[in-house]
């Protein structure tokens, strides 16, 4: 079963509330890192929720995806030497290496995604964009995101990292070449094939507004939404993901190849999501069945987040929950990434008046759903929903509200 991450105190990451959390954390790192006579440097990084554009964003297509009051946690303390020291508050294990001397190769450990975004940004100190104060690190890792659950923990430390350690190092980096290196670690370093999204979501965040993302061109707007007529929620199924790496880029592959077939007989097309229903519906049986499903998923998804996005600025909530569980029965059903708990956490969900839609976010394979809900219905909603999937699954789910939040941030206590 999944845990939030690392569940010693789970709540909002309201300023107030995180430093709370905070000096809880920096009490931990004394514990790991031992006391010394420099400055503790406390960040907090959050976590995303995508709303809308299901595995759009390695097709080009547009997304709606929003920070969410949820994240990680970073202590940071600057050393006089060369050497960097990673913990985690969730494993023991840790990792050392000597500045000029990173891992060369992944190790299939959290490590890596650290390690990935130092790489990233001692590229950029030596080609001369940052500062001499590039020296060594002691940092503890910790938060209240659940871990492979869909909410982008992945990139909640990447971007986290990258945000933090432009702060200490003094590399004078703008926010989105700070999210160009986590996005580069993820790629390069780790190997998961990911799109734009979730470090643009995590990175670029303005509270209460989502983030109309286009992936096409990485241009962007923020979109207003009203928390006091729409709640959010997030119910955790307790799985955790262990298909969703080799999954997940299986396909970003097919959905490559569908591509590259389409393009032969749909002229002009710079990505699958140029691709439109009526070039579609003409070539759709040239595709083979697996390849059909995707391509089919990707074009009418793509429509779809364009509808989501004037329901929204519309305040129709109730037709943007619907276009939200359509998006859900298509990946479903035509893009293969979900699962029995998921399914359930959507049924459930829907069964209860005041709630608008559900679907599962994230890559799937296993982590949370979301819900969207008017405020007056989270309660009866939250109560159904957990009371069914105890008594099918045999486990009490999380079921959260989330809010929005404003992006990476230091926190002085």
């Amino acid at each position: 079963m999944g845990s939030w991450y690392p569940c010693s105190m789970p709540g909002p990451a309201t300023n107030d509330n995180c430093a709370t959390l905070l000096g809880k954390h920096r009490i931990a790192f004394y514990s790991r890192m031992g006391e010394g006579h420099r400055t503790v440097h406390l960040f907090f990084s959050p976590g995303r929720v995508n709303l809308f554009g299901g595995h759009l964003d390695y097709n080009g297509g547009p997304v709606m995806p929003t920070a969410i009051d949820r994240g990680t946690f970073l202590a940071i303390r600057l050393r006089e030497d060369g050497l960097v020291r990673l913990q985690s508050r969730l494993d023991s294990q840790g990792l050392e290496f000597e500045l000029g001397h990173e891992p060369k190769a992944k190790s299939g450990r959290w490590v890596d995604y650290p390690v990935g975004v130092i790489r990233e940004l001692l590229k950029h100190f030596d080609a001369g964009d940052g500062t001499p104060d590039v020296r060594g690190l002691d940092v503890l890792y910790g938060g209240n995101l659940p871990v492979g659950a869909g909410l982008s923990s992945s990139a909640s430390i990447c971007v986290g990292t990258a945000f933090a350690l432009n702060e200490v190092w003094g590399l004078g980096l703008s926010r989105q070449d700070q999210v160009q290196c986590a996005l580069d670690a993820e790629r390069e370093f780790v190997g998961v094939k990911c799109g734009i999204m979730d470090p643009f979501a995590i990175g670029l965040a303005k509270p209460g507004h989502l983030l109309w993302l286009d992936c096409r061109n990485e241009s962007f707007e923020h979109l207003p939404i009203d928390f006091k007529k729409l709640s959010i929620m997030v119910a955790n199924s307790g799985v955790q993901r262990e298909l969703a790496a080799s999954e997940f880029n299986k396909r970003v592959q097919q959905c490559s190849q569908v591509f590259e077939e389409l393009k032969q007989w749909v002229p002009g097309v710079q990505c699958l999501r140029d691709v439109t229903p009526l070039e579609f519906e003409k070539n759709r049986t040239r595709l083979e069945p697996v390849l059909e499903r995707r391509a089919s998923h990707v074009v009418a998804e793509v429509v779809r987040t364009f509808a989501a996005r004037q329901a929204l600025l519309d305040g129709d909530y109730r037709r943007l929950g619907q276009f939200m569980t359509e998006t859900h029965r298509s990946l479903r059903d035509r893009f293969e990434v979900s699962s029995p708990e998921l399914d359930l956490l959507v049924e459930a969900a829907l069964e209860v008046e005041g709630c608008y839609g559900s679907r599962l976010t994230g890559a799937g394979f296993g982590g949370c759903t979301v819900i969207m809900a008017h405020p007056d219905a989270v309660p009866d909603v939250a109560n159904h929903v957990r009371g069914r999937y105890s008594e099918e699954k045999g486990w009490m789910p999380d079921v959260e509200v989330f809010h929005g939040d404003e992006g990476p941030r230091s926190i002085q206590l």
